[in-house]
């Protein structure tokens, strides 16, 4: 997905958006802990401003996570999440989702799910109704149908002539910029906290490859005494540090979010033994307090936040 084609046309369309030229030392507005929503990418400013409106309309901070995520998941135009994401090498869309309440530590996650185009409600399905935390490929596309979902066909015309177009011209290399998952994270006034995180993956990814989005601490954790953190960038370089919890954790030690998500990155680059630039992680946060942050590797990272009183793109803190 071409990002800076997405922000200009984002930003064209929305006279209230005001750009952020770094996330360091974000605070609460008016010192309030909420309503407050953060997301990453430009399109997570339509799904900021729909979980606004959800919490609004009186819907719990959960569903309004869940509603501005399905924004993303049903627009076509967001080619790495929902309907219309990339295909895996098989041609075939395999959807990664997992959604968490910070009230009670609850979560649910489902992974390879195919024919469904909202795996965030599927994977709350499976934290409200079930006494499992994950299900996967094709016992999470029969628990779907059990909670009577509508199937559709996730491929979309336009990517199935460019997954064919992958496959004549070497079938392996796998296009950069190719995994801008959507982390979405909300606090409302009574510092209630959840988030959720869905994507369609990397790329023409190995049949049944899974990435960090849909695991617990890997691409989202919440925890409701502390805060959220959500991620986005290549999977297997977030996964294996537990990113998402990490920064939760160094929240906890007392960091702000913008120094717990650039706390994570440093680790994993120490980890990796590789420059913070070779990585391609990112990291949205927001904390108890209402303050918010994101820092991430990639140059083209942008996260979008939505209070009462804005809306906005920001630019995160790039760590080189």
């Amino acid at each position: 997905m071409n990002v800076n084609r997405r922000l200009f046309g984002i930003l064209s369309s929305l006279t209230s958006v005001a750009v952020a030229q770094s996330a360091r030392g974000a605070m609460p507005i008016e010192g309030t802990a909420g309503p407050l929503f953060i997301a990453t990418w430009p399109f997570g400013l339509p799904a900021c401003k729909q979980s606004l409106v959800s919490l609004k309309a009186g819907g719990s901070v959960l569903d309004a996570v869940e509603q501005g995520i399905r924004v993303a998941e049903a627009d076509t135009e967001v080619d790495s999440v929902g309907v219309g994401g990339i295909p895996n090498a098989n041609g075939v869309v395999q959807l990664d989702a997992c959604i968490m309440d910070g009230t009670n530590q609850k979560a649910g996650a489902v992974a390879a799910l195919e024919d469904y185009p909202h795996p965030i409600s599927v994977a709350r399905k499976v934290m409200e109704r079930t006494k499992h935390v994950f299900v996967v490929g094709q016992g999470a596309k029969d628990f779907a149908a059990q909670q009577g979902f509508e199937k559709q066909d996730l491929l979309t015309p336009q990517q199935r002539e460019k997954w064919k177009q992958w496959l004549k011209e070497n079938g392996k290399e796998v296009p950069k910029g190719s995994h801008d998952t959507i982390s979405l994270l909300g606090i409302d006034a009574e510092r209630r906290i959840a988030g959720g995180c869905s994507t369609s993956g990397l790329a023409y990814k190995l049949h049944g490859r899974v990435g960090d989005s849909p695991l617990i601490g890997g691409g989202l954790y919440v925890d409701g005494e502390v805060g959220a953190a959500g991620a986005t960038g290549i999977g297997e370089n977030i996964l294996r540090y537990c990113g998402t919890f990490l920064i939760c954790e160094l929240m906890r030690q007392g960091k702000t979010p913008t120094e717990a998500c650039i706390g994570a990155i440093e680790r994993i680059a120490r980890g990796d033994r590789k420059k913070p630039a070779d990585l391609s992680v990112n990291f949205v946060a927001l904390d108890k307090q209402g303050r918010w942050g994101a820092a991430g590797t990639d140059e083209s990272f942008v996260a979008a936040v939505v209070t009462n009183q804005e809306a906005k793109i920001i630019k995160p803190e790039i760590v080189r």
